[in-house]
């Protein structure tokens, strides 16, 4: 004779808590603007954040102008448009800003940075960079004034 044995487990019909974490684009895209100011080399993120130059850094100039991200649940996606200082080796500063930026923004999210583009849009001397940013701060405050 064959016994028949079932075994039901019981199901408690308590709720069940699901807590989640998320972050808004524009705060790994700060993370990541951050991160990136930190390599020499770097003069700017396109849109005008300046590296180096922190004493004439504006509190309205935006960390975030030159970066895209894409935020999954589990990774993140970066697209970074930069000013590189001239006769600086541009792969070295490349290859240090990827190793930078996601350590950064795994440290604070945990997240896994899965793909880094570097844009390099202009290149130019410090000199150079420091003059632009002067004439562009001499235009502002004119439209300001206005």
């Amino acid at each position: 004779m064959a016994v028949n044995e079932t075994n039901t487990a019981v199901k408690s019909h308590e709720n069940t808590h699901q807590n989640t974490l998320t972050f808004e684009n524009q705060v790994i895209k700060k993370i990541a603007g951050i991160a990136a100011n930190e390599i020499k080399g770097i003069l700017s993120m396109s849109g005008g954040f300046m590296s180096g130059l922190t004493d004439r850094f504006r509190s309205t100039e935006d960390i975030t102008k030159g970066i895209n991200a894409e935020v999954g649940e589990k990774q993140v996606a970066l697209d970074l448009k930069v000013i590189v200082e001239y006769g600086k080796n541009v792969p070295a500063i490349f290859s240090e800003t990827v190793n930078n930026v996601k350590k950064s923004v795994h440290d604070m999210t945990g997240l896994e940075v899965v793909e880094v583009n570097m844009h390099v849009e202009d290149v130019m001397t410090r000199s150079e960079f420091e003059a632009k940013t002067d004439r562009d701060k001499e235009q502002e405050l004119k439209r300001d004034v206005e």
